[in-house]
């Protein structure tokens, strides 16, 4: 088989309606639309949430809670993944996310404790759980809290 000899499906491949192209079409003057009406203009036949005049569905049921503007979001790591560092290493967040150990938005890091860590090492993050906390400290190894700023 070549270039050339290839063909669609039959079938696949329909000639689309032409519309507005005389009576004898049978799809001339209004194009089979109809007479006015929201079906007969333009651009408005999908309207997303719209039930033909009915209040819709979003508008019919009550508004619930709030999105607090204020909240602080984190990128967490687990103890498991800082592994990977060698020894001794100072472990800061632009380190964290050269290493590929988180990919948010958000500038605040929180250490978790799953996993083990088996050597020390000097972590800096915004927020630390208990047992990462401990794990750390029991390896050998120092946590560093950085300020909110």
């Amino acid at each position: 088989m070549r270039l050339h000899e290839l063909s669609p499906s039959p079938g696949s491949k329909k000639k689309s309606k032409r519309l507005g192209r005389g009576p004898g079409s049978g799809r001339g003057k209004t194009s089979g639309k109809g007479h006015k009406g929201l079906l007969a203009r333009s651009g408005l036949k999908n309207q997303a949430g719209f039930e033909g005049g009915q209040t819709p569905l979003a508008r019919r049921l009550p508004k619930r809670g709030f999105t607090n503007i204020f909240r602080i979001q984190y990128e967490i790591v687990n103890l498991k993944s800082l592994s990977s560092f060698k020894e001794g290493t100072t472990v800061s967040p632009d380190m964290m996310r050269e290493a590929g150990l988180y990919k948010g938005r958000s500038k605040r890091i929180k250490i978790l404790g799953d996993g083990e860590l088996s050597h020390s090492l000097i972590i800096e993050a915004h927020k630390f759980s208990e047992s990462a906390r401990e794990q750390i400290e029991k390896v050998g190894g120092q946590v560093r809290v950085i300020s909110r700023a």
